[in-house]
C-alpha cells in the first residue's frame, strides 16, 4: 500500500471511523448523565450518607455496563471499515455467549444477586464489610 492510494481510503474510512469514535463517546456521555440524573431523581431528596453512597453505587454499576456495551457496538462498526466481515464473528460469539450461559448459571445467578443487593442498598461504596472471616471495603 503506498501513499497515494491511502488518501482516498482515509477520506473514506477514516471519516467514518473518526465519527464512530466521536458518536461512541458522545452516547457514552449523554447516558451517563442520564443514568446519573436518574438514579438521584429516584432516591430523591434524601442528603444522607447512606443514600449517597447507594446512588454512587448505581451510577458506577450502570455506567460501567452501559460504557461497555456501547464500546463493544462502536468496535463492531468499525471492523468492516477495515474490511473485517462481523457476520461470523457475532455468530461465534452467539454460540460461545449460549454455551458460557449454559455452563455458568451459578455466575449469572450470583451477579443478579448481586445487583439486587446493590439495588436494595446493602451494601455500597466504601462500606467496610467481614463475609466469611475476610475484611474489606467495597470498592468500584
Amino acid at each position: 500500500m503506498n501513499f497515494q492510494s491511502l488518501i482516498p481510503w482515509l477520506l473514506s474510512h477514516g471519516i467514518k471511523i473518526v465519527l464512530i469514535l466521536v458518536a461512541a463517546y458522545l452516547i457514552n456521555r449523554f447516558l451517563k448523565i442520564f443514568v446519573e440524573k436518574a438514579i438521584k431523581k429516584i432516591i430523591g431528596d434524601k442528603i444522607q450518607e447512606a443514600e449517597r453512597k447507594r446512588a454512587e453505587t448505581l451510577i458506577s454499576v450502570f455506567g460501567g455496563t452501559l460504557k461497555f456495551i456501547i464500546w463493544i457496538v462502536a468496535l463492531l462498526m468499525i471492523l468492516p471499515e477495515f474490511g473485517i466481515n462481523i457476520a461470523p464473528i457475532l455468530a461465534g460469539l452467539g454460540l460461545v455467549g449460549l454455551a458460557v450461559g449454559m455452563a455458568a448459571r451459578d455466575i449469572i445467578s450470583d451477579f443478579i444477586s448481586g445487583l439486587f443487593i446493590l439495588l436494595e442498598g446493602q451494601y455500597c461504596v466504601g462500606d467496610k464489610v467481614k463475609i466469611s472471616g475476610i475484611e474489606g471495603v467495597i470498592q468500584r
